[in-house]
């Protein structure tokens, strides 16, 4: 592949190959991730003691409904929501329901909207009420964790490379990466090619070149990194209950670094919002 190749709007037909996207494809994207990450702002806003994930989902979904797009989730290999909230000890894909937030809950929302077919793809960790000093540290050095990898992103790095900065720095807090799930090609397709692991060896795995968009989602353990599936077959959980928690940002990868495209409007990165202040 070739980085010549970001000029035009080029969809790889070869089986297996990784997808560029060239200036029509960044562009789309941009409108997804900025739509997501406003839907997030505006989550921030709604997240507190005494209110049930059920109502945050119902949320993304009239949100969605109000500005024409799709929420990615919904019916997506028979997933029944339109957006992913995992709390406290659970990994990733936590199904929203009548579950109400107390004190001290810290939650992970995950939201992909469809926005003329481009897949605007992020999440965000959230807080509820006085949180402990060990979740708060576990936020931190979980985003920190993600830019790491993402400041490693420009032609010529690799896969590995990404993995092996997010690892490093995780693994110096005495946290651990989940090996379980990983970041994904995204675009005009919800997962595509390539995977992108959360920790590695530096040179290994796919060369990135310009034009290719996926995203880094890292999630990380206080305790040990194994989990488990709950019976729902979606829910994951850590294996030994303690805290998890996660980012996601969907980036491009441009001719001389990356582009993320899931920034914040309201430049709320990550917990404490203003509306927590």
């Amino acid at each position: 592949m070739n980085v010549s190749n970001y000029g035009t709007p080029l969809r790889l037909a070869n089986e297996g190959k990784i997808t560029l996207y060239g200036p029509e494809g960044f562009e789309g994207m941009r409108r997804a991730g900025h739509l997501a990450a406003e839907a997030l702002d505006l989550v921030a806003e709604h997240i507190r003691p005494g209110v049930t994930t059920e109502f945050i989902d119902q949320f993304v979904f009239s949100f969605a409904m109000q500005h024409g797009v799709v929420p990615a989730t919904l019916n997506y290999r028979g997933y029944p929501k339109s957006c992913c909230i995992s709390l406290n000890h659970v990994v990733c894909h936590g199904i929203p329901g009548s579950r109400t937030l107390i004190d001290g809950d810290i939650l992970n929302v995950d939201v992909t909207f469809i926005v003329d077919g481009w897949h605007g793809d992020s999440s965000r960790m959230y807080t509820a009420g006085h949180i402990s000093r060990k979740a708060e540290r576990l936020i931190e050095v979980t985003y920190e964790a993600m830019m790491r990898g993402i400041d490693i992103i420009k032609p010529g790095a690799t896969v590995g490379d990404i993995g092996y900065a997010i690892q490093k720095y995780a693994e110096s807090e005495r946290c651990s990466v989940v090996r379980d799930f990983c970041g994904h090609g995204v675009g005009l397709v919800f997962h595509d090619k390539p995977n992108i692991l959360h920790y590695g060896t530096p040179g290994e795995g796919p060369v990135l070149e310009a034009g290719m968009i996926f995203t880094v989602e890292p999630m990380i353990n206080l305790g040990k990194a194994h989990v488990k599936m709950l019976s729902d077959g979606w829910t994951a959980v850590t294996r030994d209950r303690s805290l998890s928690a996660q980012f996601e940002h969907t980036v491009g990868v441009t001719p001389t670094g990356v582009e993320v495209f899931t920034l914040s409007p309201r430049g709320w990165h990550k917990p404490p919002y203003p509306p927590q202040l």
